[in-house]
């Protein structure tokens, strides 16, 4: 599944490609929104909550869709081959020039932009927030801590603690802690924890590769995650499962260094 920086990257991109023109192809090719004609209307913007994808458009409302775990966005100049099957394709936007093609878009909705709250209302502090303040750790932190016996990695994970940690993320920070993502959360620091998240997802907004090391040569890139010796002390790095179906997610630790 993205981690919000991936998120971010994707709405620049679209916002660049797509705001201020106006729409002359728009197919929402999803049972629910297959009857929507969005030809002429014009995007305001593309912005990102946590996960969430939202393009504002200028009669008021806003299509939302959620990557999940194989969305994705595609930019091609009018006109070009498409790298992707065409069944694959849910949302095909484009003007005169460029076309935005979302493939694998399970959740895409459309909505009153006043009513967004629906579906992003729940969520927690967005780490990627560009107003995040003080006022935004506090309220991540009391979120964290609020069930202090949750393991470390779970919560983490959880959007409605934080929004933007991802699975990497998670077993990054975990790392950096010098904990097993099962320590429970009152054992960890939590605004170590919430700053060392943000800290990560923010050096990685601007860039395609996720470098939680400082290091981008091939293979150093990260701690542990989906590293089979850890980068630190080399010692084998011990790969588990964390969570419940469906929410189930792979776990990695390195036993020396996350005792």
């Amino acid at each position: 599944m993205p981690e919000g920086d991936e998120v971010l990257l994707t709405c620049q991109r679209l916002h660049a490609a797509l705001a201020g023109r106006e729409l002359v192809r728009a197919e929402l090719r999803h049972p629910r929104l297959s009857a929507v004609d969005l030809r002429g209307r014009t995007v305001r913007e593309v912005r990102p909550v946590g996960k969430h994808l939202l393009l504002r458009l200028d009669d008021d409302r806003t299509l939302h869709n959620h990557l999940r775990m194989d969305g994705t966005w595609h930019l091609y100049s009018s006109g070009a081959r498409w790298k992707r099957p065409g069944h694959q394709a849910r949302a095909v936007l484009g003007h005169a020039e460029r076309t935005a093609v979302g493939f694998n878009l399970h959740d895409l909705r459309l909505l009153p932009t006043a009513q967004e709250s629906r579906l992003v209302g729940h969520l927690g502090p967005d780490l990627l927030d560009p107003d995040w303040g003080e006022q935004h750790l506090a309220e991540a932190v009391r979120r964290l801590t609020a069930r202090p016996e949750r393991e470390i990695g779970l919560a983490l994970l959880d959007q409605s603690v934080l929004a933007g940690v991802g699975n990497l993320y998670k077993a990054e920070v975990c790392f950096l802690l010098g904990r097993c993502p099962r320590t429970p959360v009152s054992e960890v620091d939590p605004e170590r924890a919430v700053r060392l998240s943000r800290d990560l997802l923010v050096r990685n907004a601007q860039r395609p590769q996720q470098i939680t090391t400082g290091d981008p040569r091939r293979g150093h890139e990260h701690w542990v995650y989906g590293r089979h010796r850890c980068l630190r002390c080399g010692g084998p790095v011990e790969r588990g499962v964390q969570g419940e179906a469906p929410e189930q997610r792979v776990s990695y630790r390195c036993p020396r260094c996350q005792p």
